[in-house]
């Protein structure tokens, strides 16, 4: 059947939504038997990699892993939507145990895209039947997520005729997910044409999977270094056949799998807020409800709520573009790693504080998945190295573009707003424009040599592109007359204020705070951007945190 996203269009990959329905109710049966409570936080406690539970999650009863592999190789070849929906759920139950079966996913793609058809029958072939755990060895002690530094190296072994025959690989890797129990890893190597990746199975001689890392979080996890010494492999475990690929290889799925470190912090602090809402529904304080209270909802709730739904919103139209056959979306990957993880991050830490004393007690499982949402942060890439990727790509876009690319935005964003003027798409629009010109200052100026400078930029454009997501979603509930269309409304109103204020307050900063412009700098941005027009967004937002408030608790 023809895959339908949200967006109401057929794309090109994925699952239908009863199919994709189907594997989500799947996955929520896990917490029934596999994964109760009770398990999960024994796992954490002891620091248990509940390896049994994981390949049975992987075994034919339930074949999980089955949503990410091709049809052709014995897969449901289940698209990025499906798979955020999945991986979602997942983490909703546990991030530890979620990381393991996205780490079986991610050591699989260089295989999904470089390998020969071949290798993907075997290697992938071997996934489907579910008795294959996998891992991805690409980042080292001193190399993290700058992949051109790697220091493991990969010789390639010749026979009389000069023909190479395989290659032996030396190194070491660092912090790989799965590591210690996977029956085979793919490795990023340097040969001499370059950086290749290899399939390394459990129990080749000279390669040694370490002992498992004791972590602040994820405890459900397995993080274990890696070490090859004089690793033979034949030439056949060279994916792809052709050295030198390995670069190409990992940026070709960087957009998707940042993405899905997304999903899984996005599901991870769902089950916080889930927690802190029924919390505060019983809690009385002072003769009433916690959930009567705006100190408690419109501080520690509403915002991070609305942010979740915000990046949730920009996932989906990531995704939709993804399954749609659009390629070359790394940026986009790394715009929702960084807006969702940072948000997760801080919605975590605001439930802790609304449990009280509770939130910090291990019992209620909000200082677990305080603990554990942090890796979000810093796995497949720090929040910082995100903000370099953001901010220098879009940088260099909307120069060569003269401006067009956030223009088209504004555009948008005006069209949307003429169709629907309460969903806060003027504001987007505004924010837009006053970005394409600040970005212009930036570079007038040469300030782009300033990395806290193009920091700050980077969070302005994330904010600016999730905002009109947002902006989308909440048109198309409302055009379909989707009973959700009034919440996403006001949370979008709520959500363009945000996005207002951090056009705002981040222009003060370079504008103000670099030295680089005069005293008549600011003034004359305001007017050329219409600026001043974004406080407008002010109007009513209490109003409309009251009522995402009435909604969210059943008021």
């Amino acid at each position: 059947m023809t895959a339908v996203d949200s967006q109401g269009g057929a794309v090109s990959g994925g699952l239908d939504a009863e199919s994709r329905q189907m594997v989500v109710d799947t996955v929520r049966q896990l917490r029934k038997r596999l994964l109760t409570r009770e398990k999960v936080l024994e796992f954490d406690k002891k620091e248990i990699f509940p390896e049994d539970v994981v390949r049975e999650m992987l075994g034919p009863e339930i074949g999980l892993q089955l949503l990410f592999i091709p049809e052709e190789y014995g897969g449901m070849g289940g698209g990025a939507r499906d798979c955020h929906e999945v991986i979602r759920e997942m983490c909703k139950i546990c991030l530890g145990v979620g990381t393991a079966f996205f780490a079986v996913q991610l050591g699989a793609d260089p295989v999904l895209v470089g390998a020969t058809e071949a290798q993907k029958e075997k290697w992938l072939g071997a996934i489907a039947e579910g008795n294959t755990l996998v891992g991805y060895a690409v980042t080292e002690a001193n190399a993290g997520s700058n992949l051109a530094a790697l220091r493991t190296k990969a010789e390639p072994v010749t026979d009389s005729d000069g023909n190479v025959t395989g290659y032996t690989i030396n190194g070491t890797k660092q912090f790989i997910s799965n590591g210690g129990y996977a029956d085979y890893v793919t490795v990023l190597a340097n040969t001499p044409e370059g950086p290749s990746f290899f399939i390394v199975e459990k129990g080749t001689p000279g390669f040694v999977q370490g002992k498992g890392e004791e972590k602040h979080g994820i405890r459900a996890s397995n993080t274990s270094p890696l070490s090859f010494t004089d690793v033979v492999v034949p030439v056949g475990n060279l994916i792809g056949g052709v050295p030198g690929q390995g670069l190409k290889q990992a940026n070709q799925v960087f957009g998707y799998t940042r993405l899905m470190v997304a999903s899984m912090a996005l599901g991870t602090v769902e089950n916080a807020m889930e927690i802190a809402i029924a919390y505060a529904r019983e809690r009385i304080q002072f003769g009433s409800p916690l959930s009567e209270k705006q100190g408690y909802t419109h501080k520690l709730i509403v915002p991070h709520a609305v942010r979740l739904a915000a990046a949730n919103a920009y996932i989906e139209d990531i995704a939709h573009r993804l399954d749609s056959g659009e390629a070359e979306l790394q940026v986009e990957g790394s715009m929702g790693k960084l807006f969702t993880t940072e948000a997760a991050n801080n919605a975590a830490d605001a439930c802790v504080q609304a449990l009280g004393g509770y939130g910090y007690i291990n019992e209620y499982e909000v200082e677990k998945i305080r603990r554990d949402v942090k890796i979000t942060c810093i796995y497949e890439g720090t929040s910082e190295v995100q903000q370099n990727i953001v901010s220098t790509f879009r940088w260099k876009k909307t120069r060569k573009t003269k401006g067009a690319f956030y223009n088209a935005i504004a555009e948008e964003m005006a069209s949307l707003h003429a169709e629907h003027d309460n969903i806060g798409a003027r504001f987007y629009g505004l924010a837009a424009k006053a970005l394409n010109v600040l970005i212009d200052r930036v570079h007038e100026k040469r300030l782009v040599r300033q990395q806290h400078v193009m920091f700050v930029l980077a969070d302005t454009m994330t904010w600016v592109e999730v905002g009109a997501s947002m902006a989308r979603k909440a048109a198309r509930l409302t055009g379909a007359g989707d009973a959700r269309a009034e919440e996403f409304r006001a949370m979008s109103r709520i959500f363009a204020n945000e996005v207002s204020q951090t056009v705002v307050r981040n222009s003060l900063n370079i504008l103000s705070g670099s030295g680089a412009f005069g005293p008549d700098v600011l003034g004359d941005f305001m007017a050329e951007t219409s600026c001043d027009g974004l406080t407008d967004s002010y109007r009513n937002v209490i109003q409309d945190m009251d009522k995402v408030t009435d909604i969210l608790f059943e008021r």
